[in-house]
């Protein structure tokens, strides 16, 4: 009897502490949002407690340190003081907060985000080429980030999210009137870098893919045959690049990657092509050398469209933090969106907001002219930011050539210098601000300049890519002899393509 008095004595204790400790859990529910028409909207919330630990929501999307929701959430946490930030895409004003939540208390928030820019009303729509999240989540993420255009990954060479479900009837779907999304792109990603395979009709196979072999011209060559496939290098510094360029294969390439990440970089090249760090050094080296090299195959009289992708739901960015806007005017539709993607018609972006002219013209206009003429664009820069920005500047054929800073731009009513041509080249504008932890800046597509019919072809960025294909040659090692040939064909081939892109050189 005594034995039994203390086992009842002690379970009650633990029934006790147990209504304790429930008692002890607060609730805080939160409410966002517009702060002009009070309606509620989708959004992402970062929040932690005061050891810096993230709040889990037991049923909402989750990535990394974050979570969103339809605009309404109910949270139960412990006591103790909490910070928070929430987003809505870069459209939006990031709204800063905290509480501190006692004991059993109820606590209630509605968070006004306040719109900054609203891209859509001037014609230009959002996408982030590199998605890897869940496909259920993928409409309210859309929707949380502002975000019109999502291309899902749900393939690659050792995964397919498709091995054990049945493929939708159409990979196509519309999130709300006009958010699209498209849920069988697929990546290839092995020694020689990734490539992306978007609006892809079905899902290949490519799981035989080892390190090396068969190259990555194995899968690219068919794939590109199929009627509507964009083809997205996903970073500039990938050793394959000079091949896929050479290829004429591919339509867009990763400017803005997942190496810039929200608040911070990863400082290195992975297993590509590494940057050399007494010339690109520190944080903002590894995007300054993404850059170069875009700048290096524009100089060679090349053509690409700069894109954007994030790669949430493999490094810890939100979705959509590296945007591509894409300007489509009155006409926005999910094939017009990839079509002028395709023509350049972009601002890719992870903060500052441009909608960019030149002459009138948006971005991948090519501007002519007869031999013996000149031609003198004039740009003008419609720009809100969050983070600090100090210059605006204007990039002639890979040179800084106009730094304004922003009092001077604002004196001017949004125009920027004139920039004259003598012979072809191609300008962009760029805005990247000052923060300390990772780069964060915006850039317009390139605007193309051709006097007497020709493109301007420089000898020393094209001598770049020569050099760069025969150290990547060095670097393919198979044990198997006939695969080595086999390989290495595909780097014969692209590197007698340069010297002949070498031999029409008409610069330097």
């Amino acid at each position: 009897m005594f034995w039994k008095s203390i086992v009842f004595a002690a379970l009650a204790l633990v029934s006790l502490g147990h209504r304790t400790a429930v008692a002890q859990i607060g609730v805080i529910d939160f409410q966002i949002v517009d702060s002009e028409s009070k309606q509620q909207i989708p959004a992402r919330i970062h929040l932690w407690d005061s050891t810096g630990k993230f709040v889990r929501p037991p049923t909402l999307p989750f990535w990394h340190d974050h979570f969103v929701c339809n605009g309404k959430v109910r949270l139960r946490v412990p006591p103790g003081d909490y910070r928070f930030e929430i987003e809505r895409g870069p459209e939006y004003r990031i709204h800063y907060g905290n509480f501190r939540m006692l004991p059993g208390a109820r606590e209630s928030k509605v968070i006004p985000l306040r719109r900054i820019l609203d891209m859509s009303k001037n014609g230009w729509y959002s996408g982030d080429l590199h998605i890897r999240r869940e496909v259920k989540d993928i409409p309210l993420l859309m929707q949380a980030e502002d975000l019109y255009v999502a291309p899902v990954i749900t393939w690659w060479n050792q995964s397919n999210k498709w091995a054990n479900h049945e493929l939708p009837e159409s990979p196509l779907q519309r999130v709300e009137e006009k958010r699209f999304m498209h849920v069988l792109s697929g990546a290839d990603e092995r020694d020689g870098g990734v490539l992306l395979y978007h609006k892809m009709p079905a899902v290949v196979d490519i799981t035989e893919g080892t390190k090396h072999y068969p190259s990555s011209m194995h899968y690219l060559i068919p794939i590109r045959k199929m009627p509507g496939v964009h083809i997205d290098i996903e970073k500039p510094f990938w050793w394959d690049t000079p091949l896929w360029i050479a290829s004429g294969m591919v339509d867009s390439i990763g400017l803005l990657n997942n190496h810039l990440q929200r608040n911070k970089m990863v400082s290195n090249e992975a297993w590509g092509k590494q940057r050399d760090v007494k010339r690109f050094p520190g944080v903002h080296g590894n995007g300054q050398w993404s850059q170069e090299i875009y700048y290096q195959i524009l100089n060679t009289g090349h053509r690409i469209a700069p894109s954007a992708g994030s790669a949430s739901g493999t490094l810890g960015n939100p979705v959509g933090y590296n945007r591509v806007y894409v300007f489509c005017g009155q006409e926005f539709s999910w094939d017009t969106w990839w079509e002028n993607l395709k023509q350049g018609k972009v601002v890719v972006t992870n903060g500052p907001l441009m909608r960019p002219l030149v002459n009138g013209e948006v971005p991948g206009h090519v501007f002519t002219a007869e031999r013996g003429e000149s031609l003198t664009l004039q740009a003008t820069l419609s720009l809100a930011v969050q983070d600090k920005v100090e210059y605006l500047e204007i990039v002639r054929d890979g040179l800084v050539i106009e730094n304004i800073p922003l009092d001077e731009y604002a004196k001017m009513g949004g125009r920027l210098p004139g920039v004259e041509f003598k012979q072809s080249g191609w300008m962009l504008i760029r805005a990247v601000t000052n923060n300390s932890k990772t780069y964060r800046l915006a850039s317009s597509g390139p605007f193309y300049v051709e006097i007497g019919g020709s493109r301007r072809i420089s000898k020393a960025a094209t001598q770049f890519f020569i050099d760069w294909l025969k150290e990547r040659q060095l670097l393919v090692q198979l044990d198997d002899p006939q695969q080595q040939q086999d390989v290495l064909r595909y780097y014969i081939a692209a590197e007698k393509y340069w010297k002949s892109v070498l031999e029409a050189s008409n610069v330097d």
